[in-house]
């Protein structure tokens, strides 16, 4: 009886356990890529094979369960979004599941679920884990590898800038400057001006940012707050020049006047004055001269070596006319040069001949008259 009893449970125990067997491979949920790692913001597309090893056509539906907060996902085959597949019998099906991973996650390990149900109540449940690398964030950001530059007040500044959507949707950004008055500020990107830019979700966009101060601008530093901004999301970044001055500078007279009288082959000093009406200094000043042929100019000095803002500085210039010039109007163009800016001024010369000239005219004249008379005397009487 005690043996009967035995091969009875033993049977029943077989058959329990073959049972158990079949059913739980009656369907099997497989991918390979059961645990990964991605960053905040990531797509992540699964790939899974459904098996039927049943000898009957399985209608069966898909769902993900425990998906996080914020997570979102879809489910393709062939292209097409699936709620249910159909099955032969002993074959397979392969779908897709596409995860979306949020922006805005904290960093750490993430499980849910893909399920498999058939419409006769088969099941296949297949855990998946995701590990989120680093924190993610729900916002905008604006860079640049250079928001500061230096230069005289006649230049321009162009800033090259980065605009990145860490949000999960395309955003379309306004772009606003606040200078300082009478600044112009440009935002360009691929050559052409914008006043607003759109960026997909994740997307970093290059502008350039063209900044031009003001005429008569004084030294000193300026800030240029610009901003990208929807409805929902911002950014800022301070743009920074740097004025390093205005130069220029005036070469003329102490009374400005620019004309003179010479005698032909004398010479005749004139003094000049250089006056920086910048507002940066200048340095090295050189003078130089392009005069007719034959006369000479010399400065005294030939040099300045700085001539700060509002400031002036004095020199002579000896000019020498040619001793063959004849009575008129010459010009001598000079100029005041630095590496910064420079300066000319024409000074109009008017020539005169020399008086022992005038004097050697008048004793030849007089020496005709003289002889003329005395050819009259000696020669009138016959």
């Amino acid at each position: 009886m005690i043996k009967k009893f035995v091969l009875l449970f033993t049977l029943v125990a077989v058959l329990v356990t073959n049972a158990t067997s079949t059913f739980a491979a009656d369907l099997i949920l497989y991918t390979p890529y059961t645990g990964i790692s991605v960053t905040p913001g990531e797509s992540i597309d699964y790939s899974f094979d459904l098996i039927n090893e049943t000898n009957s056509v399985k209608h069966v539906s898909f769902e993900i369960e425990d998906l996080p907060k914020g997570w979102d996902y879809t489910i393709l085959s062939s292209g097409w979004n699936v709620n249910q597949l159909s099955i032969k019998p002993n074959d397979s099906a392969t779908f897709n599941a596409n995860v979306e991973v949020p922006l805005n996650v904290e960093k750490g390990d993430y499980r849910f679920y893909v399920t498999a149900n058939s419409t006769d109540g088969l099941s296949e449940r297949l855990p998946i884990t995701v590990n989120v690398s680093e924190k993610g964030t729900f916002k905008t950001e604006l860079s640049s590898e250079q928001p500061n530059m230096e230069g005289h007040a006649d230049s321009s500044f162009t800033y090259d800038i980065s605009l990145i959507n860490r949000t999960a949707e395309e955003q379309h950004y306004s772009l606003t400057a606040a200078a300082p008055r009478g600044w112009d500020v440009n935002f360009q990107i691929d050559g052409n001006s914008v006043t607003s830019v759109t960026a997909e979700s994740n997307v970093t966009k290059d502008i350039k940012v063209a900044v031009t101060p003001p005429e008569g601008i004084e030294a000193g530093e300026y800030s240029i707050p610009i901003k990208a901004a929807t409805n929902s999301t911002s950014a800022d970044l301070n743009l920074e020049a740097v004025i390093t001055g205005k130069y220029a500078v005036e070469l003329s007279t102490p009374t400005g006047r620019l004309s003179e009288e010479i005698t032909a082959g004398k010479e005749k000093t004139i003094e000049l004055v250089v006056t920086n009406t910048g507002t940066a200094a200048l340095h090295d000043i050189t003078l130089q001269a392009s005069q007719p042929v034959g006369w000479e100019v010399e400065f005294e000095p030939t040099k300045i070596n700085v001539i700060e803002p509002g400031k002036s500085e004095k020199l002579k210039a000896t000019l020498t006319a040619s001793s063959k010039a004849i009575a008129g109007d010459y010009v001598v163009k000079l100029d005041a040069t630095s590496p910064e800016a420079s300066s000319s001024a024409e000074l109009r010369m008017q020539v005169e001949t020399s008086m022992l000239w005038g004097w050697i005219a008048v004793l030849i004249i007089a020496g005709v008259i003289v002889g003329i008379y005395y050819l009259m005397r000696k020669y009138g009487r016959r």
